[in-house]
């Protein structure tokens, strides 16, 4: 092997590590560490092991990798990691079909389940004001059912562009999921790919795309959280592969 390709080696290896813990979860990896600790001082191996292995998930599920988002005022980018479950053109939710929001006339909605396994933190899809966050408390049902768009614990968001163009997403809680975590306020200026919130333990996010652009994903891929391009705007064709 060249000593090039050692030295680029060697490169690669210095500048991977492992991505931060988002300070919401450090909390639960704090107590679940300290359980650990005290299960293991007592003894108690068959106790210790499992939490142990808590803890860890714990810290992996709250993970924060960093990301490339694309910088193109055309692109609308996923607000979440995961699997794109439901594709559907259906009437916004009442909470954001208002003159002021996104219109009552059918829009694309795409759906992404995030297992236990995704990561968590949601991000803006578009730059914008949040114009508006509403939240409705609700059942835990599975976060991968249609209904659960409709009668599931979920928080409503709306960005607005400086052109006008309004993107709304839904935050849902689902089996596991207890609790929505916003970490903005109505008013605040968010730029595209900006951490926006998290939903604990198992959810789904399901966007709106805008007007007149068809979706750019397929159902049954896995995409990723500031990166991916859900939809360019004014594209409207349906690509080939789109199940509904």
């Amino acid at each position: 092997m060249s000593q090039e390709l050692l030295d680029n080696r060697g490169k690669g290896l210095a500048n991977w590590s492992l991505p931060p813990v988002h300070p919401e979860g450090r909390k639960f990896a704090v107590i679940a560490a300290g359980i650990t600790l005290i299960f293991a001082l007592m003894a108690w191996e068959t106790l210790a092991w499992p939490m142990g292995g808590l803890t860890l998930w714990i810290l992996a599920f709250f993970r924060d990798p960093a990301r490339v988002t694309p910088l193109d005022e055309r692109f609308v980018i996923a607000p979440a990691d995961g699997l794109v479950t439901l594709i559907q053109e259906v009437a916004p939710p009442i909470e954001l079909a208002d003159h002021d929001g996104l219109g009552p006339d059918p829009l694309w909605r795409v759906s992404i389940f995030m297992s236990v396994f995704d990561v968590h933190i949601n991000r803006a899809p578009i730059g914008g004001t949040i114009r508006r966050i509403v939240y409705i408390s609700g059942k835990f049902l599975n976060a991968d059912l249609d209904k659960a768009s409709d009668e599931n614990e979920r928080q409503h968001v709306m960005v607005e562009r400086s052109d006008g163009l309004r993107i709304g997403f839904t935050q849902i809680a689902g089996l596991v999921a207890r609790r929505i975590v916003p970490f903005v306020k109505e008013g605040d200026f968010v730029a595209v790919g900006q951490r926006v919130g998290l939903i604990r333990f198992g959810s789904r996010v399901d966007v709106y795309l805008p007007r007149g652009t068809a979706p750019n994903v397929v159902k049954g891929q896995r995409i990723v959280a500031g990166e991916t391009v859900l939809g360019i705007v004014g594209d409207a064709p349906v690509r080939e592969g789109i199940a509904h």
